[in-house]
């Protein structure tokens, strides 16, 4: 028995290749290349048509882009947009705070106010407000069915900013109260109660434990408001401010063979506010998502280091084979 065991011949004589000298060949992924390859073209149509095609009149683009009256209305463009983001967003957190109260008035209020403005359209506020003086000529402060304290000129007051920040504010804020009780409502019960059982006051509660990490949940969303807060200012020229869509307007109506250059300097300054945007809201959830993630997603510039230093390493490693 022991010599017919000694006796037995391997099944294979030859010797296993060293782990170094083993190259893994990649997954192949056909499909993949083929719609990669698709898409590529197809853009490049795209930006071939847009660079030949004489209708688009690029040199007429170049000449408005910079223009003071195009950059005047992109100055308006931008303080309407950062007054009511601001404006909107203070409100919103107190009909957010209002919405989760226990009092049974402010949960009304909230509720009512929200539905109504998701309810009417941004241009109907716009242009009631706009008329507000037909309606109320004066408005006053003081004891309801009793003496006015203050009475002032509605006229005065209601300039076409003054409307348009309003109107933008108002419709602004009932978006953003929902984007902010779905934040609050996101953070874990077991916060709520840890802080309570520490005997923390409410509002140290609220602002050192649950709303920066409602912050992480709201950010995404309000940053998608505030895009479209950028894109809503364009119906201001409705209320006779003369915003970046205004002086496009404006100046095709002037210049009515310059209606598609025109046009086409407006969606490029819009594309760059929107990207701006999108920038900073990397970095704040990137900023608020310290503690909740074991490492910090990499930053765009961290991707493109990352990325060139694995290409050398392949070629490396291809030419070391």
């Amino acid at each position: 028995m022991s010599e017919s065991l000694g006796s037995a011949v391997p099944l294979s004589t030859t010797e296993p290749r060293p782990a170094a000298a083993q190259r893994v060949l990649p997954l192949r992924h056909p499909g993949r290349w083929i719609a990669s390859a698709i898409v590529l073209v197809v853009v490049a149509q795209i930006v071939h048509g847009l660079a030949t095609n004489p209708f688009f009149q690029w040199d007429r683009f170049q000449y408005w882009f910079l223009r003071p009256t195009i950059l005047d209305g992109l100055l308006i463009t931008l303080e309407v947009t950062l007054y009511s983001a601001v404006l909107g967003l203070l409100v919103g957190i107190l009909l957010a705070l209002a919405r989760l109260s226990e009092s049974p008035v402010l949960r009304a209020v909230s509720w009512v106010y929200i539905w109504l403005f998701r309810s009417v359209p941004l241009i109907v506020v716009l242009l009631f407000l706009y008329n507000f003086s037909a309606l109320y000529k004066t408005l006053s402060l003081g004891v309801p069915f009793g003496p006015a304290f203050f009475t002032f000129d509605e006229s005065r007051l209601a300039t076409d900013m003054v409307v348009a920040v309003v109107g933008l504010s108002l419709n602004e804020a009932a978006y953003a109260a929902e984007v902010v009780r779905g934040g609050i409502l996101s953070v874990d019960q077991g916060q709520h109660e840890a802080a309570s059982a520490l005997g923390l006051p409410k509002g140290y509660q609220f602002t050192r434990i649950v709303f920066p990490q409602a912050l992480r949940s709201i950010t995404p969303n309000y940053v998608n408001q505030l895009i479209g807060l950028i894109k809503g200012t364009s119906l201001v020229f409705y209320v006779s401010l003369l915003d970046l869509f205004g002086s496009v307007q404006s100046m095709g109506s002037t210049y009515p063979g310059d209606i598609v250059p025109l046009l086409l300097v407006a969606t490029a300054w819009y594309l760059i506010l929107t990207s701006v945007v999108s920038v900073v809201q990397f970095y704040v959830e990137r900023y608020y998502s310290r503690g909740a993630l074991r490492s910090l997603p990499p930053t765009p510039l961290q991707k493109v280091r990352t990325g060139l230093r694995d290409l050398r390493a392949r070629v490396r490693k291809e030419a070391a084979i």
